[in-house]
């Protein structure tokens, strides 16, 4: 790699100052639309700078990249409330610069084991971007002003695709974080204000097990506990019904507790095939499921797709609600 051409610092001065330039005339022309002011955009520009390296770091040790996606939501929810669009414009000039910084790094990373000359890499991952990003907006766009009612399941014929299932995600942050805002649920007389003695938790955790490494220094075992990376693995668990926890919990933690005790050696030379494995699994079945049983609105029906409902609770829980044949609660 030292026979390649280094990229000079000016390629990524001249990106970082073209970007900034553009989205600050984004924000002061089209203030109207995107509802979030130039200081906005220099603080989001801040907590990416700020966020990036330590979040690079854990990356590296961890190959787990916490996200700041609540983080910034929450700090733009509390400044400008009332804004969705200035929400998720921010969450995105902030969350998706770190994040895609970190990208970044590791295809760089990838391209250096697979001896790709630097330059090379960062001229095909601009051009790559540029295109991957004029042709959603395009699509989208097109999208967008060609089909009735898109996106909006109640309007649109039975068993329309156009329902737009993941893009509901950020719609409903943009209307919690920023349409309501933290203020009115999770600060003050909020519903959720409790959940704020988490950043506490969070914390103090490591701490604490630092504190026990250095109380019980025999219980080598003690070492290895790293809450942030326990926590920042609940991220990672299937969005999905509480039936599919079950084999995350079996394969995450019984299994791997198992090699790792009895066939350390093992698990030291195939750890990253056996997760790469189980990756490639995962994708592999959703394709062939797609193609043999979604594609022909074949239905299976078994314990394992009943849904996070009990069908014996047939009676509301919430309070003051009246149902015939029901206690009032």
């Amino acid at each position: 790699m030292m026979k390649y051409k280094d990229i000079p610092n000016w390629w990524f001065v001249l990106t970082l100052a073209l970007s900034l330039v553009l989205s600050l005339v984004l924000c002061i022309f089209m203030k109207d639309e995107v509802q979030l002011s130039w200081w906005g955009l220099i603080l989001a520009a801040a907590l990416a700078l700020l966020y990036t390296l330590p979040i690079s770091i854990i990356t590296a040790t961890t190959n787990m990249a916490p996200g700041l996606n609540v983080i910034t939501e929450y700090i733009i929810g509390i400044i400008l409330p009332g804004k969705p669009i200035a929400n998720v414009c921010f969450k995105t000039y902030s969350y998706m610069s770190m994040s895609q910084a970190v990208s970044f790094l590791q295809d760089f990373k990838l391209g250096h084991y697979m001896k790709v000359p630097p330059r090379s890499m960062f001229i095909i991952q601009l051009v790559g971007t540029i295109l991957a990003g004029t042709i959603n907006m395009a699509v989208a766009w097109w999208l967008l002003n060609s089909i009735e009612h898109i996106c909006q399941p109640d309007l649109l014929p039975p068993n329309s695709p156009w329902t737009c299932q993941s893009d509901r995600v950020f719609f409903d942050a943009s209307v919690i974080w920023g349409l309501v805002g933290p203020r009115r649920i999770f600060l003050g007389q909020g519903e959720y204000s409790a959940l704020n003695w988490c950043f506490l938790g969070g914390l103090l955790a490591p701490v604490l097990v630092w504190v026990l490494h250095k109380a019980f220094p025999s219980q080598t075992w003690i070492k290895y506990i790293n809450l942030p990376v326990l926590l920042a693995a609940t991220a990672s668990m299937p969005p999905a019904t509480t039936l599919n926890f079950n084999s995350w919990i079996i394969i995450g933690t019984v299994f791997n507790f198992f090699i790792f005790r009895y066939r350390k050696n093992w698990w030291q030379r195939h750890n990253y095939v056996l997760s790469a494995a189980l990756d490639a699994g995962v994708a592999l079945m959703g394709v062939v499921i797609f193609l043999c049983f979604s594609l022909w609105n074949v239905n299976l029906s078994w314990w394992g797709t009943g849904g996070e409902y009990c069908d014996l609770a047939s009676c509301p829980t919430g309070k003051g609600i009246s149902v015939d044949g029901c206690p009032l609660t």
